[in-house]
């Protein structure tokens, strides 16, 4: 019986020792992350997320990286620009780490690291330029900081995927004389506008007044042309009464003058009575003479009517 419980006692303790060595040389990584696994202190290999085996004796995990792509904040800092003004300037660094045992083993303070070089590379980025181009250029900044930090951190095995630059704050006084160009330039596009548009007024008046008076020269030539026709036409009548008096005359026939005379006789009347200053109207005495025209008017119509 003794030596039964001898036995027992002995898988007991062999049974216990192997659950702890198992329990040590499994390891479970998790998403995100890779262990670097070190044997008599050196560097061996990299366990990838899942579960994983090691010797529990000769081997230890060395670090625990975080392979996600992280945020950096950049504290804020002064910095001068090159016509020396000071800026305060902070920013944003997003990285990740490829290479598990360089993040580990070739910096000792990863986000330390980083922090300091995008700050002393913020530096000299704004310093070879002027405060306007500082305010101006941010996009052209950003992408000179990311490729210079890229090409540093490649060595520790980490990617910097983007940096930003958060807020450019000038000097209080650099902000107020900001302020008041502004300002400045907006009083001076208003003012421009406003001559603009009246510009544009005057030119549409001048315009208008130009198209008024071609239209008003048109309309007087047109009227003058019309003008002209029926002076013509008139003088044509004139002329072809002329002649036949004239004619009538030759033929002997006296009463065709008496005609013309009795024509613009009429019409002399009728221009002094249509006269607006005209208050009274003297009536000729011999009034019969008159009449006598008209009747030999009448006879000279009906001799033209008896020859046709």
């Amino acid at each position: 019986m003794e030596i039964l419980s001898g036995f027992f006692l002995f898988l007991l303790i062999v049974l216990a020792v192997a659950i702890v060595v198992i329990s040590r040389g499994i390891r479970t990584v998790p998403q995100g992350y890779q262990w670097t696994i070190e044997r008599f202190g050196r560097y061996r290999i990299t366990l990838m997320p899942g579960l994983r085996l090691i010797n529990p004796f000769i081997d230890r995990v060395g670090h625990r990286i975080n392979v996600q792509e992280t945020v950096l904040e950049v504290p804020a800092q002064n910095v001068i620009t090159k016509d020396n003004a000071s800026v305060v300037v902070d920013g944003i660094v997003f990285y990740q780490v490829i290479d598990a045992s360089r993040a580990a083993y070739e910096v000792r303070n990863l986000e330390l690291a980083l922090t300091n070089l995008t700050m002393t590379n913020i530096r000299t980025a704004i310093g070879a330029l002027d405060l306007d181009e500082t305010l101006s250029k941010r996009d052209e900044i950003n992408e000179r900081l990311l490729r210079v930090l890229d090409a540093a951190t490649e060595p520790w095995g980490t990617k910097i995927t983007r940096v930003e630059l958060k807020d450019v704050k000038p000097p209080e006084d650099v902000q107020t004389s900001m302020a008041k160009q502004l300002t400045a330039d907006r009083e001076r596009r208003a003012a421009i506008l406003r001559a603009e548009g009246v510009k544009q007024a005057a030119i549409l008046e001048a315009e208008g007044t130009k198209q008024a008076q071609i239209l008003a020269a048109e309309g007087r030539l047109a009227a003058a042309q019309r003008d002209a026709e029926a002076r013509e036409r008139l003088a044509a009548a004139e002329a072809k009464a002329t002649t036949a008096v004239s004619q009538a005359v030759g033929d002997g026939n006296v009463q065709a003058l008496n005609y013309f005379i009795a024509q613009k006789y009429v019409e002399a009347m009728g221009a002094i009575s249509q006269s607006p200053n005209s208050r009274l109207v003297l009536m000729p005495t011999d009034f019969a003479s008159l009449v006598s025209t008209i009747a030999g008017i009448g006879a000279l119509a009906k001799d033209a009517n008896q020859r046709d």
